[in-house]
């Protein structure tokens, strides 16, 4: 007796925000605290986090370093770099109050990192398929195209009365597990005041959609929502709280696959919440990449002071060409995955960080851990 074929239909969703958003901004700012720390001193140990909120910025966190550095005129040059420069509808650069708290790593982490071991316990996720060129699932890749537009048509000038704070949302239509149509998109962008909601809808179907989206994959019954509450003048800072890490679906893999529960924005390499998510997205491409596998999901875990990590997961989710033992035997031959080993191979003491905080940090060129490789 033949199986019936499985027939499965769902919708997914995934959410990139802007440069402007204030979650983003601290996480900007954090990472850039990060870079200025390795441009001096390559071996700097840095966790830092921001908070924005009103007209006042707050950074605290731990930074032991030989690097000087002046976390005010930092802040204010990012804050300035995203556009908060209006105190009454994001944040004002120039007037807002900034507070520190910086302290040295606890001598209790430093002996272990000092001996190679990781800077904490945690487990890592990395993800990667075949749904799109970047190897990442169709959803987050369509919403970061479409807030890479909107910062693009508001930096050139060609929609002229946007602000920096905004969000984009789309909505995939999946069957038996293939993208087959965008079923919504969703799309809501901070504004200069008295702009005309009929003007901005239709600016940004022309302009930004119809700019970035494939026309194939759009049809009739696609919805298309922008600015819903029809008036979206006051954002930044003053319309929300910022902070940094409180954005890793966007960073990541926009729900399409599981993450660890680690941020990433303003921790060095010897952190494995950054350093070992971005290896085992390396390692997910490249099994992808080198067709073992048209999906593929990896779990690394660690322990605080500890040079290898203490499992290695691997779920093919069936689409793999060879056993999945047999990756992972692969894996551990081809990499090393002791903390010290993921910030050589990866280069994780340049400062590279300011570059990774907007769009994802996955999927993107220019970065070590998107490399493809022999395997």
């Amino acid at each position: 007796m033949s199986k019936r074929k499985v027939y499965k239909r769902y919708f997914l969703t995934s959410e990139s925000v802007t440069e402007g958003h204030p979650d983003k901004v601290a996480d900007l700012i954090s990472d850039t605290i990060l870079d200025e720390c390795l441009k001096q001193d390559k071996n700097s140990r840095v966790a830092v986090e921001t908070m924005l909120s009103g007209n006042k910025v707050f950074v605290a966190g731990e930074i032991t370093s030989n690097a000087i550095i002046d976390i005010e005129n930092i802040v204010r040059n990012t804050l300035e770099q995203v556009g908060y420069d209006d105190e009454n509808t994001t944040m004002d650069y120039r007037t807002c109050e900034i507070e520190q708290c910086i302290k040295q790593q606890s001598n209790d982490i430093a002996m272990g990192i000092d001996k190679g071991g990781a800077g904490d316990q945690g487990i890592m996720f990395g993800f990667a398929c075949d749904e799109t060129e970047e190897f990442m699932p169709y959803p987050i890749t369509v919403a970061h195209k479409i807030t890479q537009r909107l910062a693009e048509v508001r930096k050139t000038g060609e929609i002229d009365y946007l602000k920096s704070d905004g969000k984009a949302q789309v909505t995939v239509e999946y069957i038996n597990n293939c993208p087959i149509r965008i079923d919504s998109i969703l799309i809501s962008t901070q504004h200069l005041e008295n702009v005309d909601i009929s003007v901005l809808q239709m600016d940004l179907i022309n302009k930004v959609i119809a700019h970035v989206v494939e026309a194939d994959m759009v049809d009739l019954e696609t919805k298309l929502f922008i600015n819903p509450t029809g008036r979206f003048v006051i954002g930044g800072a003053i319309g929300d709280t910022g902070l940094t890490g409180r954005k890793i679906i966007c960073d990541t893999y926009g729900g399409y696959s599981r993450h660890g529960g680690g941020a990433f924005s303003g921790k060095d390499g010897t952190k494995v919440d950054r350093s070992a998510s971005y290896m085992a997205r390396h390692i997910a491409k490249n099994v992808v990449a080198n067709g073992m596998a048209r999906r593929c999901e990896i779990q690394l875990s660690y322990g605080i002071g500890m040079q290898l990590p203490i499992s290695i997961y691997i779920n093919c989710f069936g689409t793999n060409t060879i056993p999945e033992h047999f990756i992972i035997r692969a894996i551990k031959q081809r990499f090393d995955l002791t903390p010290a080993g993921i910030i050589e191979y990866l280069k994780l003491q340049e400062p590279i960080y300011s570059k990774t905080t907007n769009y994802g940090h996955f999927g993107r060129e220019g970065f070590t851990w998107e490399k493809i490789v022999q395997m």
